[in-house]
């Protein structure tokens, strides 16, 4: 075998596994982030205005 068909040879196997190794990331990694937020209640007057300005422009 010689030196160019080698190379051929390692540069496909080498892009077999790169391609792999990102559809495994592909299928192990979230699409979207499913942790709740916990919004702690307001106590002072200044916390009420600042949450509900705050859900208003949602």
């Amino acid at each position: 075998m010689n030196d160019f068909q080698l190379k051929l040879i390692l540069s496909i196997l080498g892009g077999v596994v790169f391609s792999f190794v990102f559809i495994l990331l592909a299928f192990a990694l979230p699409l979207e982030n499913k942790k709740h937020a916990i919004i702690k209640k307001p106590k002072g007057v200044l916390e009420k205005v600042s949450f509900s300005a705050r859900k208003n422009n949602k």
